[in-house]
């Protein structure tokens, strides 16, 4: 009734033909695993490291001595200007720095390409007429007009982005960029109300060639001893950097000397210290966000831009640094 088994001879030979390896005589019959040799891959590891190769740029000399040289021209247009505004005559310096204000505006939207850059340059432009207007002609000292003239820049930007059929995700990623220039345009405007202060004139002309002295020594120096270098990418050396700080603030201690009061040497030197020190490192964000912009994927943005940017881009900020020291240091 039942079915008889298969003799030995009969049986599947389970090691031969049915796919299933025989159980190993030890202990719970395991099968050990053969070791499988590594994988050697000579070829990719030499790629990845040839694709992680740091690039060692090399500091041309020639070009931190013109730089020096821009920064150092500009810093003086900025000082003779301050030197001009009076109570009923701030048309000169409010001239002046429009100049400087254009420069800005073009300087940075070629080096920084933004989406429709004939749209941010025309805002742009017409943002620092509109800021240097409100600060010329406003009954008093105050940095919230300038605010909202750079609110509405940045909001006319935007719209234009999507009036021209943007996608979203370039506009939001443009935003910074947009910030950057509309708000770098407006800033110079506050050396015009700082004008309206009792002293700030001369907080300002502190402030100013402090920053000078500062940028042009820190890229002299570069062109002598650019050691030791911050990053490979960058062309700059710490020795400039601390070099220019110092010795900007040294002046600015000398100004302070032979100012009236309230200034002393002391407040002098402080005041130095914040704008020589804002603005070489403000000029040293723009060199290492540049060269993080240089990729090889990237085309290179226009020279002469991306070198006017540093000091541009330097100026812009100690404006609103200069007002901030006079309204809550100096009075």
């Amino acid at each position: 009734m039942f079915p008889s088994l298969p003799n030995d001879g009969d049986r599947d030979s389970w090691d031969s033909d049915s796919g299933f390896p025989r159980a190993a005589s030890g202990a719970y019959g395991a099968v050990p695993d053969e070791p499988e040799p590594p994988a050697v891959t000579p070829a990719t590891d030499e790629v990845d490291e040839e694709d992680h190769e740091v690039v060692v740029v090399p500091v041309r000399r020639s070009l931190s001595v013109a730089i020096a040289g821009f920064a150092g021209l500009l810093g003086v247009a900025l000082i003779l200007g301050a030197q001009t505004a009076g109570p009923d005559s701030r048309w000169p310096f409010a001239l002046v720095l429009f100049g400087v204000q254009l420069l800005f505006v073009l300087a940075w939207t070629m080096a920084i390409r933004p989406p429709v850059p004939l749209l941010i340059m025309g805002v742009g432009v017409a943002a620092g007429g509109v800021a240097d207007l409100v600060a010329t002609n406003a009954d008093s000292a105050a940095l919230l007009p300038l605010f909202l003239v750079a609110l509405a820049g940045v909001v006319l930007v935007v719209g234009g982005q999507f009036a021209f059929r943007l996608d979203r995700l370039q506009v939001r990623d443009a935003i910074t960029s947009t910030v950057l220039i509309i708000g770098g345009v407006v800033t110079p405007a506050a050396f015009v109300v700082l004008s309206r202060e009792p002293v700030g004139t001369q907080t300002q002309i502190v402030c100013l060639a402090a920053a000078t002295a500062g940028l042009l020594i820190a890229r002299l120096v570069d062109a002598i001893f650019p050691k030791p270098r911050i990053a490979p990418q960058v062309p700059r050396g710490a020795t400039g950097i601390i070099v220019g700080a110092m010795l900007g603030t040294l002046g600015a201690a000398q100004l302070g000397s032979v100012m009236v009061l309230p200034f002393t040497p002391a407040k002098g030197a402080i005041i130095g210290l914040v704008a020589a020190g804002a603005a070489v490192l403000v000029d040293l964000a723009i060199n290492f966000t540049e060269a993080g912009r240089d990729q090889p994927d990237q085309a290179p943005t226009f020279w002469l831009a991306r070198h006017m940017q540093g000091p541009l881009g330097a100026f812009a900020a100690v404006a609103p640094v200069a007002y901030i020291l006079n309204s809550f240091y100096l009075t």
